[in-house]
């Protein structure tokens, strides 16, 4: 039974909503985390390097961070169970489009569409939660188990999408996404709907200049190692994301209904989050690809052996996740996110001490299992930090914005780890590659620990408690 669209949160918990939302999201990050095994074999199968990867990741990542604030609009006003199943319907179209791929071009195309796909079902699945969670207590308990599936997800991928890509083909961790998809959709019709009547207006304008901002952003950290970082085409892709980000934030200070209103970021329980998943995003997450061409193309680990190699950090990131929820009710969420983005960074850190160029798959052990501590806390407090930032009414728009700057930070932080390494990554060169690795992973490092620092700062001492005030929305 659909119900009637309202204003407010369900009189109780609604669980197939927490069913449909943590399916679709691990559904997505599971997409995200299967590639990364596949690439050695997308790689060979379409004739591509280091920077066609690169974009196979990107394609996906950046309409993910430019389309999910305006999805969560859209979802606020017109209805987010149905945005939800919309986007649901393109993601698995998408997929299908990518496991018919004849080349590296039309992969990276819907790649693309996927991530639109992708964004829609970002902005809304925190959304849904939020409407089906009236008291704290249910809300904590959902997004433990919300943020435990996330994490474990984006761990177990590397084996599900090795044992695919080994035992049938590449092509299969696309196609897989297509009965999860049709199940999902079939769930998702016994959902309630839910809308905010006062919900912002589609910004066109500033959706443009994100998107064009943010590309020539990715294009110019991508082809700065292949074309010279003082090539006309890097500087001139520069200086375009400048005009073009610097323009976004114009126009969204002199919108009367901007797609991220900036008055917002005045306060730090609403910052903070943003500075949180970014840091793990840009990090620990933007590390697996060159984590992942370390195992396969340096230690030599098969697709399924690779998977097998993040096993042990899935379970942590599952048990520590679980965990999380239970101790969010005892200690401040934001000193559990603070103290995951430490051990994320000292995760890395252990990273560069222990992998070498004739190390076996046991060196990059100890620090993942540092990092996946680190990953568990994050996550969950993460969601909670994020949906406390700002009133019900306005979930789409408190979902979209933290996952605006969850995928930012990982389109973002695979093209600035990607300026450590070689151009032309571990095939020619693996001594050569480590050591870029070992850059990469420091720099890593170092951001989530100023990110950490960032989240302390903005939201350790202060007064959570959710305020109404919006000031960029009319009254």
């Amino acid at each position: 039974m659909t119900g009637m669209a309202t204003d407010t949160a369900p009189a109780r918990s609604e669980p197939i909503a927490i069913a449909v939302a943590t399916i679709g999201t691990v559904m997505l990050m599971l997409d995200i985390s299967v590639v990364n095994t596949a690439l050695s074999d997308i790689s060979g199968g379409l004739d591509t390097g280091l920077t066609g990867l690169q974009w196979v990741i990107d394609a996906y990542t950046l309409p993910l961070a430019a389309v999910v604030l305006t999805s969560g609009s859209i979802a606020d006003r017109f209805g987010r169970k149905r945005l939800f199943m919309a986007g649901m319907v393109i993601f698995t179209a998408a997929s299908a489009l990518c496991g018919a791929a004849p080349g590296i071009e039309t992969l990276v195309a819907a790649r693309a569409l996927q991530g639109i796909g992708g964004a829609i079902l970002f902005a809304t699945a925190l959304a849904l939660i939020s409407e089906a969670t009236p008291t704290p207590e249910q809300r904590a308990t959902a997004l433990g188990i919300f943020g435990a599936a996330i994490g474990a997800s984006f761990a177990i991928g590397p084996f599900i999408g090795g044992a695919l890509t080994q035992g049938i083909s590449w092509r299969a961790i696309f196609l897989v996404n297509i009965p999860i998809g049709l199940l999902t959709l079939a769930m998702a019709t016994r959902v309630t709907e839910s809308r905010d009547s006062h919900a912002r207006k589609v910004d066109v304008p500033g959706q443009l200049l994100l998107i064009g901002g943010l590309f020539l952003l990715i294009f110019a950290l991508l082809r700065g190692n292949p074309d010279g970082w003082d090539s006309t085409k890097v500087v001139l892709s520069f200086a375009g994301a400048a005009v073009l980000l610097l323009g976004f934030v114009l126009v969204e200070h002199r919108s009367a209904e901007p797609m991220l209103p900036l008055p917002l970021f005045r306060q730090p329980r609403f910052t903070g989050p943003q500075v949180l998943v970014f840091g793990i995003a840009a990090s620990f997450f933007a590390a697996f690809l060159y984590a992942t061409l370390y195992l396969q193309q340096v230690v030599g680990l098969s697709p399924i052996k690779t998977g097998l190699a993040y096993l042990p950090g899935t379970f942590l990131v599952f048990l520590v996740s679980g965990a999380t929820a239970v101790l969010m009710q005892r200690f401040k969420p934001a000193l559990l996110a603070s103290l995951g983005l430490v051990l994320i960074s000292a995760g890395l850190l252990v990273m560069t001490w222990t992998t070498h160029v004739d190390s076996g798959w046991a060196s990059i052990l100890p620090g993942l299992l540092v990092a996946s501590v680190g990953t568990g806390l994050v996550n969950p407090t993460g969601s909670a930090l994020a949906l406390d930032a700002l009133p019900p009414s306005q979930s789409g728009l408190a979902s979209g914005a933290n996952d605006t700057f969850r995928q930012t930070g990982v389109a973002v932080g695979i093209a600035w780890l990607g300026t450590f390494v070689p151009a032309e990554g571990p095939f020619r060169d693996p001594a050569r590659y480590v050591d870029g690795v070992h850059s990469a992973f420091a720099a890593g490092a170092i951001l989530a620990l100023v990110c950490a620092a960032g989240t302390a700062l903005l939201l350790l001492g202060r007064d959570r408690e959710v305020e109404a005030v919006v000031e960029a929305e009319p009254a």
